[in-house]
């Protein structure tokens, strides 16, 4: 097996933007963990995790290559990056929302099964991301798929606490995530083959590939993400004020 592209710096730029991405947004996914774990007997409670958050990685694999594969078709990246830019902004300025809806169980199975489908319906934001990120580096896909779910997943379950604190301490960092993904965004949709396939699609206008234009687009969506994460932040709070007075 060729391991060559070990030392090729955009497999580990990918790897580093899907692991950063995964801790981002998996917040959520380590609070259901706990929720739906927490009713389960304590020597069986670190079982109820580890199967789960199995379960839910092979899930998750198995969607984002499936995602992968459809970023092929015309004006799917289209449609992943306007996602990834909803998804940073959401990111910047959240909106408050609750697990009260997660079911816990003292049963093993039923812990393990609540895992899997709350991961499956909260990982589409995950998964769009991360198949992006993958897609941007070339060859390796799955395999940076697979690397970057193994390093992030550990860090969520069992640091979870640790991220949230460091979150909250340096709220910069969630800027910078959501710029990340709005970076992201910009460079999936100038690759969108109806913009990149000349002898394709021809109504379609077509733009030239080069990196000029790859890290123009990107910082144009981090940029974008930025500037309406705190166009909403500020409306929110303008909105707040006048509730008060």
């Amino acid at each position: 097996m060729d391991f060559d592209f070990l030392t090729h710096t955009p497999f580990w730029i990918a790897l580093g933007q899907i692991i950063i991405i995964d801790i981002l947004l998996g917040g959520d996914n380590a609070v259901v963990i706990a929720l739906a774990c927490r009713k389960l007997p304590p020597e069986m409670r670190s079982k109820g995790i580890f199967w789960g958050t199995a379960g839910a990685i092979v899930l998750r694999v198995v969607l984002i290559v499936f995602a992968m594969t459809l970023l092929a078709l015309p004006l799917i990246k289209a449609v992943g990056a306007a996602l990834l830019v909803w998804i940073g902004v959401k990111l910047i300025a959240p909106e408050e929302d609750g697990h009260g809806d997660i079911r816990s169980s003292d049963k093993l199975l039923a812990a393990i099964q609540t895992i899997i489908v709350a991961d499956l319906v909260m990982s589409v934001d995950n998964v769009i991301a991360i198949a992006g990120a993958a897609q941007s580096s070339g060859e390796h896909q799955i395999l940076l798929v697979v690397l970057g779910l193994l390093i992030s997943i550990p860090i969520i379950v069992w640091g979870s606490q640790l991220v949230i604190k460091l979150m909250e301490r340096f709220p910069v960092v969630i800027v910078l995530g959501g710029m990340l993904l709005g970076w992201i965004a910009g460079g999936m949709l100038v690759s969108d083959p109806v913009f990149a396939h000349p002898e394709q699609w021809l109504w379609m206008p077509k733009l030239p590939q080069s990196d000029m234009l790859k890290y123009g687009a990107s910082l144009a969506g981090a940029l974008l993400v930025l500037g309406l994460g705190k166009w909403l932040l500020a409306r929110r709070k303008g909105t707040a004020t006048e509730q008060v007075h």
